[in-house]
């Protein structure tokens, strides 16, 4: 596999939203543990090999468990995911995948039990922010493997 285009390659300017975007959320209040969640999830969803790679080794290093990436696919057969990690999570899908408007009402309904209108505009974000990142390492073909946790953060000099 060989990268089409690198983001040093990329146009001046061109990652300073998607950059200031990820310091957002870092301070949206929203656990860091459950966006890699969403994070994992949705690159499974979009085939993101990179992403994949790169949220696995995130998420293990906040603490999260290998049983619970692992599983994730299958989160709704398991016991692993918490009520709240649970909507989230079908509210992740239904973003990702954008094909079940029937069941958008009771996601909503079932994710405004456990998330304040911030947090669930937070995680929407997030959701969407991830999907972008998925179709950008997609298009671009970013070879995954190498990263490192913590290769891509950002300085704290961006302002949000």
């Amino acid at each position: 596999m060989k990268t089409r285009i690198s983001f040093q390659e990329a146009p001046k300017g061109f990652m300073d939203g998607l950059m200031k975007t990820h310091l957002y959320l870092k301070k949206s209040g929203l656990d860091a543990k459950l966006i890699e969640l969403i994070n994992f999830r949705v690159s499974q969803i979009n085939e993101c090999a990179y992403c994949l790679d790169m949220h696995y080794k995130d998420a293990i290093q906040l603490g999260e468990s290998e049983q619970r990436l692992y599983s994730l696919a299958t989160w709704r057969e398991t016991p692993y995911y918490s009520k709240a990690e649970r909507a989230a999570l079908a509210y992740t899908e239904s973003l990702t995948r954008l094909n079940n408007h029937e069941s958008a009402e009771k996601e909503w309904e079932e994710l405004s039990i456990y998330f304040s209108t911030t947090d669930i505009a937070n995680l929407t974000l997030a959701i969407t922010q991830i999907n972008t990142w998925n179709r950008l390492n997609r298009a671009f073909g970013t070879v995954p493997g190498n990263y490192q946790p913590g290769e891509h953060e950002v300085a704290p000099a961006v302002a949000v």
